[in-house]
């Protein structure tokens, strides 16, 4: 049966989700496919950030610390992202960068992998991974004398030779949407006797994850994309209880002190995750971040992540059969997994050429998706669409499935506006 408009007006009726769309600021006539760059404004976050600018800083100034929370805040949002993310409350801390987690949870997951195996030298990581994951890596290795070994999917078990300290990797690729079995892995590689260490990015909010229930090591992951927390949001970190206070982590700033009020002159680690926290918080984002998480918070009374995660397979599901079906013989290709199993929020599609300028000509269509460059040889250019499900209906999908049609057939992504390469694509 050829799937209509009609069809994706009904489907929409009947989403049990649908309500949530009406927690966020969308603007008019546009259809956001990037939410697995940066989430969309949620409603409540213009007067939650207000209030902290007018109220919480601007009248109460440093009592704000005690009297509205704020020396909490951290392990506050760490909790309710915890609830997303199979984590146990008062093992996560919303705090710094993803870049800035993932070296301190890197640094520390060497050392304890090296306490009692001191010949175990090697990182091992995707080399589609994301690449401020691969920088970080790449620098921490060369300060400490390892090796960063870079393979492709398939290769991942065999590199798990008896030399490896740490498998390092994104649990969603943001260039495919390709998902890891996280239990799987993370078994193989304590089975190698190394260490997991995840990067939750495009997995936190979009899909089902339970670092518990795997057994994972560390984990960082990002703010201000499903998570919905405004650009440049704080990132989040987790650490097994069961390492968490065997190591300091490498930046021991005064946040991670055990009494940081007392100060002395020494550092005395805090027990557990709060240690992984490092300088003054920033409660301007935080508070905006808090307003993001309780967007997928929401969902649990409409079947929570499972029903989040239903709603997303059955919109990219409708995506790549209306790509098929609308968009034939244009040269476009399938980059991520048509298997459940395997696939995260997104839809990446591959073009020989002009798929930034594809992208450029939709985002004037106010279709707003993204464009990952190729390397010239294994990996080709990408057209990303990221699909949220708590703003996203299936009237969109068809809709911008149309536009990219129109887009293809008329040839108006040759035009030389559209080709002109921005600093952000």
């Amino acid at each position: 049966m050829t799937t209509t408009p009609q069809h994706c007006q009904a489907q929409d009726a009947q989403d049990p989700l649908r309500p949530l769309r009406d927690l966020f600021l969308i603007p008019p006539g546009t259809l956001y496919l990037d939410g697995n760059s940066l989430g969309v404004m949620p409603r409540s976050a213009p007067a939650r950030v207000a209030d902290v600018v007018t109220r919480e800083w601007g009248a109460d100034l440093i009592q704000s610390w005690n009297k509205n929370g704020w020396f909490h805040m951290p392990g506050k949002v760490g909790d309710k992202i915890a609830r997303l993310i199979g984590a146990a409350p008062g093992t996560v801390v919303a705090t710094d960068s993803t870049s800035v987690n993932l070296f301190k949870v890197l640094s520390a997951a060497l050392n304890l992998a090296t306490a009692d195996k001191p010949r175990r030298k090697r990182v091992v990581s995707e080399r589609s991974n994301f690449p401020t994951d691969l920088y970080i890596a790449e620098a921490l290795c060369k300060e400490r004398g390892f090796e960063l070994v870079l393979v492709e999917p398939e290769e991942i078990a065999a590199a798990l030779t008896p030399d490896v300290a740490v498998l390092m990797l994104t649990h969603v690729n943001y260039r495919t949407g390709a998902m890891h079995d996280m239990s799987a892995v993370t078994a193989a590689a304590h089975a190698a006797g190394a260490l997991m260490l995840w990067d939750l990015a495009h997995s936190a909010g979009a899909v089902p994850v339970d670092l518990t229930g795997a057994n994972a090591d560390y984990a960082v992951g990002c703010g201000y994309k499903y998570l919905n927390g405004g650009p440049g949001a704080p990132a989040f970190v987790w650490v097994n209880p069961r390492h968490a206070d065997r190591f300091w982590q490498p930046l021991a700033g005064w946040w991670g002190h055990a009494t940081p009020f007392d100060f002395t002159p020494d550092y005395q680690p805090a027990a557990g995750i709060t240690r992984y926290q490092c300088g003054t918080q920033p409660m301007i984002s935080l508070a905006a971040l808090e307003c993001g998480v309780d967007t997928v918070l929401a969902a649990e009374e409409h079947g929570g992540m499972a029903a989040l995660r239903r709603k997303s397979l059955a919109l990219t599901d409708l995506f790549i059969e209306l790509v098929n079906a609308r968009c034939p013989g244009h040269g476009l290709g399938l980059a991520t997994p048509l298997d459940h199993a395997q696939r995260g929020s997104q839809v990446c599609l591959t073009k020989d050429e002009g798929a930034y300028a594809i992208v450029q000509a939709l985002i004037a269509r106010g279709v707003v998706g993204d464009f990952r460059a190729g390397d010239g040889q294994r990996h080709k250019d990408i057209l990303r669409f990221g699909f949220t499900p708590l703003y996203i209906g299936f009237e969109d999908v068809w809709n911008a499935v149309e536009h990219l049609r129109q887009v293809l057939e008329s040839g108006e992504w040759q035009r030389p506006e559209f080709n002109n390469r921005h600093a952000v694509t």
